[in-house]
């Protein structure tokens, strides 16, 4: 992977290294990360948070995610809605911490540690770690020793990477990197197949959606939803590409 230039907070932390980091009720600064930022919702996140909600996905999006798109964006981006209590709060923190916790983004489950992934001319991924050291923050005096790998899975990060690394083939795919753009119906798809995942099911139930023809031999296997997320992505892959 191409060197990157890294802010100065930031540091890259290699496979096996150590570092001293914990979060806990009795941190000081605790929920001081759940509060003024804007964070991005994967498809991923989302699934996960509305079976924890146990809000319909539709109902989940229009309750509690913000749908941005830019002139110079390729794909819509989604963000979790904030509190307007003067900390722009996120909407499931409360005194005592996540009220979502089992069903937390992976960008909170990540913290301070952050990933990046890019897909190689194969097709496979290639990552790498880094930490984010912010002033509000005093997890890292705590004298628990991680790793990235320790930490991870402490945190159930595996399937959260699994999951954005098969988005990413649409993401970052060689006909998007050379300039397509989306139509507004692909746009709409893209959502639907990735987000909307209770009205994407019920619309292949249906039978009303493009190229749906080998969704019957997958439908009792695409009740689950993270098999219907695999589906949704392998799906627009046909459609965009």
């Amino acid at each position: 992977m191409d060197k990157v230039r890294l802010p100065e907070n930031v540091t890259r932390i290699e496979a096996g290294e150590l570092f001293s980091f914990s979060c806990h009720p009795d941190v000081d600064c605790f929920t001081d990360c759940c509060r003024e930022l804007e964070l991005a919702l994967s498809p991923y996140d989302v699934l996960r948070l509305k079976q924890e909600t146990g809000l319909h996905s539709s109902t989940f999006l229009d309750r509690y995610v913000i749908q941005e798109q830019d002139t110079e964006d390729v794909f819509p981006r989604f963000y979790l809605t904030m509190v307007d209590d003067g900390k722009a709060s996120c909407v499931f923190v409360s005194e005592k911490g996540c009220t979502v916790y089992p069903g937390r983004p992976g960008a909170c489950r990540a913290y301070p540690m952050g990933r990046a992934a890019m897909r190689r001319a194969d097709n496979s991924m290639e990552d790498f770690f880094v930490l984010l050291k912010e002033s509000h923050c005093h997890g890292f005096q705590e004298q628990e020793e991680q790793t990235t790998e320790k930490y991870s899975k402490g945190q159930g990060l595996d399937s959260y990477n699994t999951f954005n690394d098969q988005v990413a083939a649409l993401l970052q795919h060689e006909e998007i990197r050379s300039g397509m753009r989306l139509t507004e119906q692909q746009a709409e798809l893209f959502v639907l197949a990735l987000y909307d995942l209770d009205q994407f099911r019920k619309l292949l139930d249906g039978g009303n959606l493009p190229q749906q023809d080998d969704y019957p031999a997958q439908k009792e296997r695409c009740q689950d939803d993270e098999q219907l997320l695999i589906f949704g992505v392998k799906w627009l892959q046909k459609i965009l590409f």
